[in-house]
């Protein structure tokens, strides 16, 4: 599991390293479904592409590495590393802009077990819905993250994540 695990942070450092531009850092505190505290620590690279641009807003995104610390009893406790494309619609604003997003990406988690969920395997699916507000460099939002293995391996339990999330771009 140590080596999946170091495979994905090599893999989301080296694409970091590839992007030409500033990377913004995101810090989150939540629970999970089961009330399992969820501590997040990640970097994002905004795509530098837009579409259906209008003066509504535009269809945006971003990359997303993070590294997750499920803080449970001792049973329950559990570490993952994940990395996801998220499309987000930025609305239009002058000092505010409200967004919302989402995002299918995969993760890593240290082992199978988390509170009473069997995850089946460490290799996980992300779902991610979030919405929030974007202001002078900075980001506020709530994001609601689903991780599943999508019945490749049994049993499939999953897990769900609700955050509080704050981003600081440079």
């Amino acid at each position: 599991m140590k080596k999946i695990l170091s495979i994905a942070a090599g893999a989301a450092l080296s694409v970091g390293s590839l992007c030409a531009q500033a990377v913004d850092f995101t810090a989150a505190v939540g629970q999970s479904g089961d009330s399992t505290m969820v501590y997040r620590l990640g970097a994002q690279w905004n795509w530098e592409r837009s579409w259906l641009q209008s003066s509504v807003g535009r269809l945006t995104g971003y990359w997303d590495a993070g590294y997750t610390y499920w803080d449970g009893d001792k049973t329950s406790t559990n570490h993952s590393l994940s990395f996801a494309p998220v499309f987000v619609y930025e609305f239009a604003g002058q000092n505010v802009q409200p967004y919302i997003e989402a995002g299918i990406g995969v993760a890593a988690f240290a082992n199978t077990k988390l509170e009473d969920n069997d995850l089946g395997s460490s290799f996980q699916f992300e779902d991610r819905i979030g919405f929030g507000l974007r202001f002078s460099g900075q980001e506020v939002g709530i994001r609601a993250i689903h991780y599943s293995n999508a019945g490749i391996k049994k049993p499939n339990d999953g897990v769900e994540a609700y955050t509080l999330h704050y981003r600081l771009s440079f």
